[in-house]
């Protein structure tokens, strides 16, 4: 837990300067409480309040697959014998750059890290599990939420999350049907529900089916698995009124495209986000040409995380909103060549690269007030 204490708490509304300059404070508990001061000169007045942050995170890993031919999918390729020949080598390297990631990811509002992170394009539990012991996370502790799903390729959706931050209640699988496409078969869509720091939360993560064959004749499939999630989250908000959601993937869409826009009702202005819709902080990120992805030359921005607007506002006492961000640090950006400042993935034109994903991770930050007897 990292306890910001803000000289004045408007000036990291206003900017997104790093949050820095990390000092031990106390052990309680045995959870570590950090200190964060931020100073600005132009900083007048004499409001002092401390405030508890967290972070929320998505990442594509981009083929987390073992070395061990499952019968079941397709994932001849990711074996010693296969056309990647995808070794031990190659696969605890492969953990070895992704646990690096983890390990930096959200550490500018919180030095442990991200609190709750969704996973696209994982085989099984066991990868999961590997990468959650790897040394540089291991001390997080790392919980694995996983169900198997349809995926031809065996590639599913996961989460992580660290018990010390969040409390698991239950998760549910939602499959995709289509009535008028019955053999029509996509990875699920995970809901996990539980409690942040003593605050019930929900966060669906979703890996929506790829643009192969050309954007329009694939979208009805990204229109399914938008409907569905939909579905799902209204269903929550009438149970819970005021609850709050995440929806978060790698949505093979834009912010700005239909299955964003109409059907999971997503709204990229904070001042004009209805109840019954999502604010999504990546459509202003898309509009500046901020991107995730690329291909051809051009970026997209598939990599979102949304939420209900009870995250909006103003009145701290509980977890509201700070900032988002697209965590594209020059580590994870292709070094050199054509390609360069796209992202250092680990296979490019079938040629191994050794790299992180071919997608940077995207992060949304929460804090609270730290209330005071």
């Amino acid at each position: 837990m990292i306890i910001f204490g803000l000289q004045n708490y408007s000036f990291i509304m206003k900017t997104h300067k790093r949050l820095c300059f990390f000092r031990l404070a106390v052990l309680l508990g045995g959870i570590a409480l950090f200190l964060c001061s931020v100073t600005t000169p132009a900083y007048s007045g004499d409001d002092k309040r401390a405030f508890v942050g967290v972070g929320i995170g998505f990442y594509n890993v981009e083929n987390l697959f073992d070395t061990i031919n499952d019968p079941r999918i397709r994932d001849d390729d990711f074996t010693p014998q296969g056309s990647n020949r995808w070794n031990t080598e190659r696969y605890f390297e492969k953990l070895d750059n992704l646990a690096e990631v983890l390990y930096k990811l959200g550490q500018e509002v919180n030095p442990d890290g991200l609190a709750v992170i969704g996973l696209a394009e994982v085989e099984n539990e066991t990868v999961l599990e590997d990468l959650a012991a790897h040394e540089k996370i291991r001390d997080r502790n790392y919980q694995v939420v996983f169900e198997r799903g349809p995926d031809r390729r065996g590639m599913h959706v996961a989460f992580f999350y660290n018990p010390d931050y969040f409390e698991y209640i239950s998760h549910n699988n939602y499959p995709t049907v289509v009535p008028d496409r019955p053999n029509f078969i996509t990875r699920d869509q995970l809901l996990l529900t539980g409690n942040l720091l003593g605050e019930r939360m929900h966060f669906i993560v979703a890996h929506w089916p790829s643009r192969v064959g050309g954007e329009a004749r694939s979208r009805p499939g990204r229109v399914a698995k938008a409907d569905i999630a939909r579905n799902v989250i209204d269903s929550i908000q009438e149970a819970e009124p005021g609850a709050k959601v995440f929806m978060m993937g790698d949505f093979n869409d834009n912010p700005t495209d239909i299955s964003i826009r109409k059907h999971l009702r997503s709204q990229g202005n904070k001042e004009k986000v209805s109840d019954d819709e999502l604010y999504n902080p990546f459509e202003s990120f898309y509009r500046r040409g901020v991107g995730t992805n690329a291909w051809r030359d051009a970026w997209s921005l598939f990599d979102q995380i949304l939420f209900t607007p009870s995250l909006l506002g103003d009145d701290y006492s509980d977890f509201k909103y700070l900032r988002a961000e697209v965590f594209n640090r020059p580590f994870l950006r292709q070094p050199s060549g054509r390609f360069q400042g796209y992202p250092f993935r680990t296979f490019g034109g079938g040629v191994y690269l050794g790299g992180y994903s071919d997608h940077f991770p995207v992060c949304v930050y929460l804090i609270r007030e730290l209330k005071t007897e």
